[in-house]
């Protein structure tokens, strides 16, 4: 009985894991053209590291932390790509700015899945939640 209401957590794990995604894929998109940041480098995309919450089959059985955890928030590592505008104020000495390794085009369809997935998750637990309320309804 105590697995019962196993599929909300697992569904509620998942939309904390998308949420902090899109939380990260947001803060990408506003650092795009940051070419300074506090360690004086050009902005570094971030991404989170997800791992599936239960190590073995009998925790997935047992429903122990069931779900998806957030392993980490990692950097990207990828260089920046070199554009070529020498007024910039962070230009080198050729007239070239290193610029963030931020694709905008990637973190749009980043954002676009994990909200997806946000909603599925929710999905998931709309009908989970009315699954138990007609099992209520057959128990009275």
């Amino acid at each position: 009985m105590s697995n019962l209401f196993g599929a909300l957590g697992i569904s509620a794990s998942g939309m904390t894991a998308e949420r902090l995604r899109m939380d990260v894929t947001s803060d990408n998109l506003a650092n795009a053209d940051s070419t300074k940041g506090a360690d004086g480098q050009p902005y570094r995309r971030q991404e989170v590291v997800l791992q599936a919450g239960g190590q073995s089959f009998s925790d997935v059985l047992g429903n122990a932390q069931a779900g998806v955890q957030v392993a980490g928030i990692v950097s990207d590592q990828a260089p920046g790509r070199r554009v070529y505008d020498p007024g910039h104020p962070d230009a080198d000495a050729q007239g070239y700015v290193t610029m963030p390794n931020v694709d905008t085009v990637t973190e749009m369809t980043d954002l676009i899945t994990e909200s997806r997935s946000y909603e599925a998750n929710t999905q998931a637990m709309t009908t989970a939640k009315e699954l138990y309320l007609k099992t209520l309804d057959l128990l009275r």
